[in-house]
Formats: structure tokens, sequence, C-alpha cells
């Protein structure tokens, strides 16, 4: 479970008004090549509760990636995003060259430190 807390960590630093990819998040916490196990971690939110924006994270193509383990609910992650004022082209991607998130080294660094202390 360490490693799906080194990914909410990161995801939790997206602002609202930028996404940011799976593979992108999976590089940021240390798990290069993994961004299938963001998705697994992200599935685990909780999205009416959890202090994690998962709706912030996006497929390397822009677009909201379906599943069908969300019994239909994939519509609730674009309405989200689009009300933090994300726009979606006629194809449903996003434009990841105006959208995508692209943090200070030095914020990656303090969020997984928080992590480290955490878990001391």
């Amino acid at each position: 479970m360490l490693t799906y807390e080194r990914i909410y960590a990161i995801v939790r630093q997206i602002p609202p008004g930028q996404v940011a990819t799976y593979g992108q998040v999976a590089e940021l916490a240390g798990l290069v090549g993994k961004p299938r196990l963001v998705g697994y971690a992200l599935y685990r939110v909780d999205m009416t509760t959890d202090d994690v924006p998962w709706q912030r994270v996006i497929n390397a193509k822009g677009e909201v990636s379906q599943s069908p383990l969300r019994n239909g609910t994939d519509y609730i992650q674009r309405a989200i995003l689009e009300d933090e004022g994300i726009e979606f082209d006629s194809r449903g991607r996003v434009d990841l060259s105006k959208y995508k998130w692209r943090p200070p080294e030095t914020v990656i660094e303090q969020a997984l430190a928080v992590f480290r202390e955490t878990q001391d």
C-alpha cells in the first residue's frame, strides 16, 4: 500500500485546471514504466470523500480512460474536469500542450518528503 500512498502524494499536487497522465504520475512517483499501477491506485480512491483529485489524471492521448469497472460512470471524470475549466475537443481529448501539469522539481521533492515523514 505504500506505493499507492506515493502515487497519491503526487496526485494531490496537481492543481485545479491542470491534468497529468498516468505515465507522468508514475514517473514522478519513482515508478517508471508503471502507468497501470497508477490507474489501479486511483481506482481505489473513494470519489466522494477522498482528498486525492483522481479526476486530474488522464491517459497519454489526453482522454479520460474508459473502464467497464466504473459501471458507466466515466462521464463523471469529464464533467468534473470541465467544471475546473478544462476543455475537451470534438474527439473527447484534452490539449496536453495547454493543460498538462508541469511541476517544478521542488514540488515533487516536497510531496515525497511529506510522504516519507508519515511513514517513519
